[in-house]
């Protein structure tokens, strides 16, 4: 919390302002104007706008439109943290927390899809990879890597056929983001509803056959 002054009465008084809240707010702010307009279009007066601020206000937060972008993706960046530890570290059996990784990523996708379609803007206007906000390089890598481990626990516990591994991983990696990459240009289509037919195309088919 800190105080500003306002007057009331012709007498000066303090004004409590939580500083997390607000933050927050232009955050949302900055959010709600990048996915409308694009992120090379925005400017801090259309944040200061949107928020009800001045522009001022948000300097106090943020110094650039840089530093809102950063911001806006560090709690997205930790919930899928958060999924994958899940996946990960989960007591269930492996196909059922492949399952359940599939399920989530799409349903936090479906919850943050303004974010969503600013990556596809900052991806279409040719933005440099070091300039994003996310290191998404590291991120498919750090899926495609508990995809696998989820895989080859099911392998040997004899769930699945034998030589499913990295590649296949890649594979389930690419039909989520098709399917996100579908979401995004054609926002009718149920996204959370397709997290079944992923896993029926591409987790089922790999399930070891039993013998006749």
């Amino acid at each position: 919390m800190t105080d500003q002054s306002v007057i009331i009465g012709g007498s000066v008084t303090p004004k409590r302002v939580d500083r997390s809240a607000r933050r927050e707010e232009i955050l949302a702010a900055a959010v709600r104007v990048f996915a409308r307009k694009g992120f090379a279009a925005t400017r801090i007066d259309d944040v200061a706008r949107e928020a009800d601020i001045g522009k001022g206000s948000v300097y106090l937060y943020f110094d650039s439109r840089d530093a809102l972008l950063s911001a806006a993706f560090e709690a997205f960046a930790a919930r899928s943290r958060t999924v994958l530890q899940r996946a990960r570290e989960g007591t269930g059996p492996p196909l059922e927390r492949l399952g359940s990784l599939v399920r989530s990523v799409l349903a936090a996708l479906a919850e943050d899809p303004e974010l969503a379609h600013i990556l596809l803007d900052l991806w279409s206007s040719g933005r440099a990879q070091s300039q994003l906000p996310l290191d998404m390089p590291s991120v498919y890598s750090e899926y495609r890597t508990v995809i696998a481990e989820l895989l080859r626990e099911a392998e040997a516990e004899g769930t699945v056929r034998q030589g499913v591994g990295q590649h296949h991983a890649t594979v389930i990696v690419g039909a989520v983001e098709g399917c996100l990459l579908q979401w995004l240009l054609e926002p009718r289509l149920p996204i959370t509803e397709l997290a079944e037919p992923i896993l029926e195309v591409c987790v089922e088919g790999l399930r070891r056959r039993k013998e006749a």
